[in-house]
C-alpha cells in the first residue's frame, strides 16, 4: 500500500481515497508529522477505515470544501506550522458542523482543553498514542452515530404514521403551518443518516402533502382574500400584524427581505445568528402568485395587487404578457404605507435599499447610521436569482443546486461571506431589531405540465398570463376571472393559471428541450408549501 504525503498529495490522495474507499468508514487524518504515523494508518486500514493523510490544516479544509461529504471523522492535530488545530477545527465545524473532529495533541493544558470544548470538539487524546486508542476513538464516535441514526429513523416511522392520519383529516391553515414546519424539521434531520429509503420515503411524503395542500388553497383562496372561510395571515397583512405593532420603542429597526428564502433556508440563517441575537420566528402566507412582482409588492403595499394596482395605474402594461413594473416603485408603495400608519420617513434619508454584491458592510452601516429620523430602516435582496445566477453561471454550483440539501448549503455558504453578516454581527453590538423576512419561497419542480398558447415565456416562473392559454386542469388552477384570487384582470379576456405541487410549464413543441431545461430546477409563482408558507424572525440583541 503507497501513501503519499504533504502538499501535493491532495488531488491524488482524494482520487485514490475514492476508488479505494468503497463502503468503508473514511477517515481524514490532519499531522504536520503525518510521515510518522504509517503504522497508526496501516492498523486503521487492516480494521476496515479508509485512511486521507494530510500534512497541515489548509490542506484539510481544501480537501473538506472539495469533498464535504466524504468523511466520517477527522483526527486533528493541535500543534502545526501555520494554521494551528483549533483554527482549523473552528473552521470544520463552521462548515459541516455535524462532522466528527478528534484532537490529538502533546498538550495537556486546561486553557487549551477548554477552548477545544468551546469550539465543539468531539472527542480528545493525548500523543503519543497508541493505534488501538485511535481506533477506539474512532469505533465510539461512529458507532453513537450508528446509534443516532437508528433513533432517528424510528422517530420518523413514528411521524410518518401520524402525519398520514393527519393529511387525512381536516386541516385548517394553522395546521398546514404546523405539518409544514415538521416536514422541513425532517428534511435536515434525514440528512444526518445515511438511508436513502428514508429519504426517499419523505420525498414521497412531501409530493403527497403539496397535492393536498394545492387542494385546500385553490378550495379557499378566493374567500381569504375577502376576509372570509379562516384566513391566514397573508402577506399584505405582516407588516401591520408583525413589524408596526415593534416600531415606537426607541430602537432601530431594520427590516430585511430575501425576496425568495424558503423556511429550510431561513432556519440554516437563524441558527447561524442565534450567535448574536435572541431569535424567534412566525409564519404568514403568500399570495399568489407567489413571486416577487405581486407578493413583495403586496407586502409593501400592505393590500393585494387588485387593491393597490387601481391607485398606480402604471404598475402594469397591457399586452399578451402583463409586465409588471412594481419593482421600480417598492419603495413609493412602502412609503405609502408608511406614512398612511403615522409612521416617520424621511426622504433624504437612505431608508430604502436594494442590496447587491457590490455594497460594502461598512457601505450599509453608513446607510443604517444615517437614518436619525425614519422609524424603519429596509433591505431587499432578490435572494432567489442571486443564488439562481451564482449556480447557473457555475457547472458545479449547478450540481449542488438541484436538490433541496444542496441549495441549503450553498444557502449558508453565501451567508456567512456576506456583507449581510457582518452588518447584522454590527447590529447585535447596538440596540436594535431586525425582522428577516421573505415574501415568497420556490419549490423543486420535477415534473413538466404542457402549456399551450402562451406567447412568452418567464424563466422559472410557475404562472402565466394570456388571452388563449390552457393546460392540464388537473396540474394548475385556471382563473377565467383573476379577480377572485385578488390579481387585477389587465383585459377583459385575459385569463391566468397558476401552477400545483411540483409541476413546471413546458412548451408543447419543445417538450424534450424544456424538460432537460427546467427539470429539477427551483421555479416560483405557484402553489406548494415551499413557496406559499413564510417566516419572519425577530432578532433582538442579546
Amino acid at each position: 500500500m503507497t501513501f503519499r504525503f504533504g502538499r501535493g498529495a491532495i488531488s491524488e490522495s482524494g482520487k485514490e481515497f475514492k476508488e479505494m474507499s468503497g463502503g468503508r468508514k473514511k477517515v481524514l487524518w490532519v499531522d504536520d508529522e503525518i510521515e510518522y504515523l504509517r503504522s497508526h494508518i496501516m492498523f486503521l486500514e487492516t480494521r476496515g477505515y479508509s485512511v486521507v493523510p494530510v500534512f497541515c490544516g489548509d490542506d484539510a479544509i481544501q480537501i473538506i470544501h472539495q469533498n464535504p461529504k466524504e468523511f466520517d471523522i477527522v483526527l486533528l492535530d493541535e500543534q502545526m506550522p501555520g494554521k494551528g488545530g483549533l483554527t482549523t477545527l473552528e473552521e470544520i465545524k463552521d462548515f459541516i458542523p455535524d462532522l466528527p473532529v478528534v484532537m490529538v495533541t502533546k498538550s495537556e493544558e486546561e486553557q487549551l482543553m477548554d477552548d477545544a470544548l468551546g469550539k465543539k470538539i468531539d472527542g480528545y487524546l493525548t500523543k503519543p498514542v497508541n493505534p488501538s486508542q485511535i481506533l477506539l476513538v474512532c469505533k465510539k464516535l461512529l458507532d453513537s452515530k450508528q446509534i443516532i441514526s437508528s433513533q432517528i429513523a424510528q422517530k420518523f416511522i413514528r411521524s410518518y404514521s401520524q402525519n398520514r392520519t393527519a393529511l387525512s383529516g381536516h386541516l385548517k391553515a394553522g395546521d398546514w403551518v404546523r405539518m409544514y414546519e415538521n416536514q422541513v424539521y425532517w428534511d435536515l434531520e434525514l440528512e444526518k443518516v445515511e438511508d436513502e429509503g428514508l429519504r426517499q420515503t419523505q420525498a414521497g411524503q412531501k409530493s403527497d402533502f403539496n397535492s393536498a395542500f394545492s387542494d385546500f388553497v385553490i378550495d379557499n383562496y378566493a374567500r381569504w382574500v375577502k376576509g372570509k372561510g379562516e384566513p391566514p395571515l397573508m402577506s399584505h397583512q405582516v407588516l401591520d400584524k408583525l413589524v408596526f405593532p415593534n416600531i415606537g420603542d426607541g430602537k432601530k429597526n431594520i427590516l430585511m427581505v430575501l425576496s425568495g428564502m424558503r423556511l429550510d433556508q431561513y432556519i440554516g440563517i437563524e441558527q447561524i445568528l442565534k450567535k448574536y441575537f435572541n431569535a424567534k420566528h412566525q409564519y404568514f402566507y403568500s399570495i399568489l402568485p407567489s413571486s416577487g412582482p405581486f407578493s413583495r409588492s403586496a407586502f409593501f403595499a400592505g393590500a393585494l395587487p387588485l387593491e393597490f394596482a387601481s391607485r398606480h395605474g402604471g404598475l402594469w402594461q397591457e399586452g399578451e404578457e402583463p409586465e409588471m413594473y412594481a419593482y421600480g416603485i417598492e419603495q413609493n408603495l412602502l412609503k405609502e404605507k408608511l406614512i398612511s400608519s403615522g409612521y416617520r420617513i424621511e426622504e433624504k434619508e437612505p431608508w430604502f435599499t436594494r442590496l447587491t454584491d457590490r455594497l460594502s458592510a461598512l457601505e450599509l452601516l453608513n446607510k443604517i447610521d444615517s437614518c436619525k429620523t425614519s422609524e424603519l430602516v429596509v433591505f431587499v435582496i432578490d435572494f432567489f436569482d442571486v443564488l439562481l445566477q451564482n449556480s447557473t453561471s457555475s457547472s458545479i454550483l449547478q450540481e449542488i443546486t438541484n436538490d433541496e440539501s444542496g441549495l441549503r448549503t450553498l444557502t449558508e455558504s453565501w451567508f456567512r461571506l456576506s456583507a449581510m453578516l457582518q452588518v447584522l454581527k454590527k447590529l447585535s453590538e447596538m440596540d436594535s431589531r431586525v425582522f428577516l423576512t421573505s415574501d415568497h419561497g420556490s419549490v423543486l419542480c420535477s415534473r413538466g405540465t404542457e402549456l399551450y398558447g402562451a406567447q412568452g415565456w418567464g424563466k422559472h416562473l410557475r404562472y402565466k398570463f394570456g388571452k388563449e392559454i390552457s393546460s392540464d386542469e388537473r396540474t394548475v388552477v385556471f382563473l377565467h376571472d383573476p379577480t377572485h384570487f385578488g390579481i387585477p384582470r389587465f383585459s377583459d379576456d385575459f385569463k391566468c393559471i397558476i401552477a400545483r405541487e411540483n409541476y413546471y410549464f413546458i412548451h408543447p413543441e419543445k417538450f424534450e428541450h424544456y424538460g432537460k431545461q427546467y427539470k429539477n430546477s427551483f421555479q416560483q409563482g405557484g402553489i406548494s408549501l415551499q413557496e406559499m408558507i413564510m417566516p419572519l424572525g425577530t432578532f433582538e440583541t442579546l
